[in-house]
């Protein structure tokens, strides 16, 4: 999410900071969404749609998709496409960019949680696990961006998490996935920018959706670690789909959109004092780290 700094110079006395950049005047929007079946996938492209917006939404079954055809009709193009398989990923583009003409805003939400310990999880579920969270990604990026390329300009929003700038435990194999994917897309924010593209890293912290149940992987346990989880801190509360998508759009609609947004309270209350304590410890150690030269 060029790279946000760890910590923001204090302003002069008489430099106030300068506030985000306000929305601008909605228009008419594009968008492309992965994983639009359900969860925040679908309330994006709900919210995108309620609001005049035409929406290529992708799926592995377009059954689940037909609700929103019949209610939005032509405003949404509905695609079959599994992420992890790039050549579905590229005709998915194609067939979203005849359809709209153009694409505005790249959604890259599908995903899934995964579930152990570092010694419980097998490498095939971590294997499976980047296939989708971060190579379904790549594909879907890869395939888009000669679009927004020749149009010099576009958004990639890819949803990210607090576990993408956190870790915690039985949750290593999922915050892999989603810290690879946080450091390909501060590359690529890079990149693209003299194009005229934007990207956003989403990072929500729990949101009231299927990722920790039905559609979330899980190891077979250890004994050893049944401690542990029965002492893991599960904090009471979580996001709506429908808040986080109107975080979304907000983003999408602003002048200057940031790199990285924090989304609900607890993303934000379990995140910053995490990234203040580990900039306090690189300046604990920084001298002997500069020892090397």
């Amino acid at each position: 999410m060029a790279a946000d700094p760890l910590r923001t110079p204090e302003p002069s006395a008489t430099t106030a900071p300068s506030p985000p950049s306000a929305p601008s005047a909605p228009t008419t929007r594009t968008w492309f969404v992965t994983g639009a079946s359900r969860g925040l996938g679908r309330a994006i492209t709900v919210a995108a749609l309620e609001r005049g917006d035409r929406v290529a939404a992708t799926a592995r079954d377009l059954a689940a998709l037909d609700d929103l055809v019949a209610r939005h009709g032509d405003a949404v193009v509905p695609l079959r496409l599994d992420v992890t398989d790039p050549d579905q990923a590229r005709a998915a583009v194609r067939a979203a960019t005849h359809a709209l003409g153009r694409l505005d805003v790249v959604v890259n939400n599908a995903g899934y949680g995964l579930f152990g310990t570092v010694e419980e999880i097998t490498p095939t579920q971590l294997r499976a696990q980047l296939d989708v969270n971060l190579f379904g990604v790549l594909h879907v990026t890869q395939a888009a961006l000669p679009v927004l390329r020749a149009q010099g300009a576009g958004h990639i929003v890819q949803v990210s998490s607090s576990s993408g700038v956190a870790a915690w435990p039985g949750l290593g194999g999922y915050s892999a996935s989603k810290w690879a994917l946080e450091g390909l897309s501060e590359s690529l924010a890079q990149e693209v920018a003299g194009f005229g593209v934007h990207v956003t890293l989403v990072e929500p912290g729990p949101v009231d959706t299927a990722w920790r149940d039905e559609s979330a992987a899980r190891a077979a346990q250890l004994p050893a670690y049944d401690a542990l989880r029965a002492a893991a801190w599960h904090p009471p509360g979580s996001s709506s789909p429908a808040d986080v998508a109107r975080v979304v759009l907000a983003v999408v609609d602003a002048d200057e959109p940031p790199l990285r947004i924090l989304v609900g309270d607890l993303a934000a209350d379990a995140v910053l004092p995490i990234t203040e304590e580990r900039v306090a410890a690189w300046r604990r150690w920084e001298t002997l780290g500069r020892s090397a030269g």
